[in-house]
């Protein structure tokens, strides 16, 4: 009678950790579910912005004028992933970059054309909200100027 109960034991004790283990797999799982569709939708953010700003710069230097400022209203969305973001245009004008605010680990760059400087005095990090969003491209006679602001 012994035999019974104890193969009966381990058994039990397979399926309770059987179940623990799988649970512990599936988060895995649905945690990289949602970092890869995470990282999609804020690479879509990216390259929304990034096309924009190319766009505004082929623009400016399509034009005889000696100075010329054009600026374009941005659509971004209020979260990504049910969570906020944050977005700007980096120091050295070579990448637009976003992130979660709550996970910085997590973040996505879109290239940008060479020769953009950014305006420090007007570039900030846009944190998502119902604000308005401003990017800019300005030209002097030497340098194009890119920015990106709250309206």
């Amino acid at each position: 009678m012994p035999a019974p109960t104890i193969s009966h034991l381990i058994c039990v004790g397979a399926l309770i950790v059987m179940i623990f283990s799988v649970e512990v797999f599936f988060s895995y799982v649905v945690d990289n579910a949602w970092v890869e569709m995470a990282s999609r939708e804020l690479k879509e953010v990216t390259d929304y912005v990034a096309d924009t700003v190319a766009n505004l710069y082929f623009l400016v230097n399509s034009t005889r004028e000696p100075s010329v400022v054009l600026q374009k209203t941005l659509s971004l969305p209020s979260a990504v992933a049910s969570s906020s973001y944050v977005i700007e245009i980096m120091a050295d004008g070579r990448s637009v970059k976003a992130y979660f605010a709550d996970k910085s680990r997590l973040s996505v760059s879109s290239w940008l054309p060479p020769g953009l400087t950014v305006d420090a005095a007007k570039n900030i990090s846009i944190e998502s909200a119902e604000r308005t969003v401003i990017v800019g491209c300005s030209r002097t006679t030497t340098i194009t100027y890119v920015w990106m602001a709250y309206g």
